[in-house]
């Protein structure tokens, strides 16, 4: 199987095609009611509103199970090409700020301008996350050595906590305006709004378009800035274009979802360990793997402690806590 997936053919892929539509499916026909997949089937391909379990899945349960699609592509993805471009095992949306910024952004947004248009929610949650991840950078750079792994995890870790804080401090000032985005915060996809994920789509779409067309350069650039300049690769250009799919695509999910933490870390990592270093193939896989991944965390979300549902965003935490502990002592 590794075999068959590190050359890329065209079967590895239907595989996981097939994977990701099953796990769709499963992912749909779980809840408050169990509904037969069959029944999935037929609302999706026969659609009938007279059908009490129809009118389900088509108006709540498949619009979660999209989004959770997008956020888990969106973020995997965002990881991949982070830990491509910084030569970072540990680089992550979340452990370098971009989460908080977004999420910071969007409560100010909300919480204190009072505005919450679909529309306008992503483009804060960009501004927030290219905040965050300039203030790290700034951060690691000025220490002494330089930008290393460590000192851009401490940087990461710093500017999340100090984010966090003002989030707490916010939400004890006025309760009543940041009660709503309580469980956001965690990390959720219950109660999504669906115009908010069409507004993302677009960002998200442009994050991934960037990823896959600058994948082979993000290979070259791997192997060190000199040796990507002497392959005829413009360092500048391509950090900018990285950058930006990144923000767009950290931006997208978190303005969907809320920041929903070590999903960027962990996927690109169980992907690189089946396809190698080639970034032609981790992006495409990790956006797969990154999908199928938030699909059964979700699921988890729902059914570990049912009826009662945990937020989503606690299920990526408990789950990629302990592979950045892993990480940490076998890179650090």
């Amino acid at each position: 199987m590794i075999a068959l997936v590190r050359h890329g053919r065209v079967p590895a892929y239907g595989l996981a095609l097939a994977l990701l539509a099953l796990v769709f499916g499963w992912h749909i026909s779980v809840g408050a009611k169990a509904i037969p997949l069959g029944t999935v089937a037929e609302a999706l391909l026969t659609y009938d509103n007279t059908t009490f379990d129809h009118v389900v899945i088509r108006d709540l349960r498949l619009p979660r199970a999209a989004i959770a699609v997008m956020v888990g592509a969106a973020l995997a993805v965002a990881g991949a090409l982070m830990q491509g471009v910084t030569r970072n095992p540990l680089a992550d949306p979340g452990l370098l700020g971009l989460l908080a910024g977004a999420s910071f952004a969007v409560v100010i947004l909300h919480g204190f301008l009072g505005i919450g248009g679909p529309g306008v929610i992503p483009l804060f949650a960009a501004l927030g996350a290219l905040a965050g991840a300039v203030i790290v950078w700034g951060i690691a750079i000025s220490a002494p050595g330089g930008a290393t792994p460590l000192t851009l995890v401490l940087a990461g870790a710093a500017v999340t906590a100090f984010l966090g804080a003002l989030i707490s401090m916010a939400h004890l000032i006025d309760e009543d305006s940041f009660e709503n985005l309580r469980v956001w915060l965690t990390g959720t996809l219950a109660g999504r709004r669906t115009e908010t994920a069409l507004w993302a789509l677009p960002w998200t779409l442009a994050g991934l378009a960037v990823a896959f067309g600058a994948a082979r350069q993000v290979t070259v650039l791997a192997m060190g800035e000199e040796a990507a300049t002497g392959l005829g690769v413009d360092v500048h250009k391509l950090q900018a274009a990285i950058l930006f799919a990144v923000v767009a695509l950290t931006a997208s999910a978190v303005a969907v979802a809320g920041p929903l933490a070590f999903v960027g870390l962990v996927i690109p990592h169980v992907v690189r360990f089946f396809v190698g270093h080639d970034y032609r193939a981790v992006v495409p896989w990790s956006a797969l793997a990154g999908a199928i991944y938030m699909l059964v965390a979700d699921i988890a979300a729902r059914l570990v402690l049912a009826p009662v549902e945990i937020s989503t965003g606690l299920v990526t935490a408990i789950l990629g806590a302990p592979v950045f502990v892993w990480l940490v002592r076998a890179r650090l």
